[in-house]
């Protein structure tokens, strides 16, 4: 074999075993990335050069958890375009210090064991992903990684590069901005009277499965 075609196995051989690690995780890449960036365009456009840089460095790979490294490298892609970009990608930012500490009424704190778990209720999907929208972005992204990907407080320090204990007040802060939140688009919705719906968030498409609860 000469060298042009060892070359050429050898990229071959790269490009399969990528795409075994990768590709199942392409919906959990792309959610997160319509969710930072608010935009389906956008998101495909993070996702595509974010698997293209996790195929660049893909030798440097030696985890067994493909999921959160590729995250974080959707993270760091989308953060980087966003600090290139005149606008912030919030838009107006939501002033918590209108709503302080309020609950949502149907926010329910402890179900079962899981005390982090949310109530959900299917016909208020579309107004708390509205809301979740408005919250700014590092609160957003926190709840989207454990909620709707379903990570534990460990991946989610990786893909934030934040402590775990960062992450664990930046989700009680998170949930209180959403219920905040949600409370607001109830308002709207009912013409100044707030309404009474629980708690629920879904993928944007497909479906991701999460993995730990720690």
């Amino acid at each position: 074999m000469d060298q042009g075609q060892e070359s050429t196995v050898i990229a071959t051989d790269k490009s399969s075993r990528f795409a075994e690690v990768a590709l199942p995780h392409l919906d959990a890449a792309y959610n997160l990335a319509r969710w930072l960036s608010g935009s389906a365009s956008d998101a495909d456009d993070i996702v595509q050069e974010a698997y293209l840089r996790a195929f660049r460095f893909f030798e440097g790979f030696h985890g067994d958890n493909a999921r959160a490294w590729l995250l974080a490298i959707v993270r760091n892609t989308w953060f980087s375009e966003w600090r290139r970009r005149s606008d912030a990608a919030d838009g107006t930012p939501y002033d918590e210090t209108l709503h302080g500490d309020e609950r949502l009424p149907g926010w329910i704190d402890d179900i079962g064991s899981n005390p982090e778990t949310l109530a959900v209720r299917n016909d208020e999907v579309e107004l708390v992903h509205r809301a979740l929208e408005r919250l700014p972005v590092v609160f957003r992204e926190a709840l989207v990684l454990r909620e709707l990907e379903d990570m534990s407080y460990r991946d989610i320090s990786q893909v934030a590069d934040i402590p775990i204990g960062t992450v664990m007040s930046r989700l009680a802060r998170a949930r209180q901005l959403l219920c905040a939140a949600v409370r607001a688009e109830q308002a709207r919705a009912h013409g100044g009277n707030g309404g009474n719906g629980g708690i629920a968030l879904r993928p944007v498409r497909g479906h991701s499965t999460g993995a730990n609860h720690e």
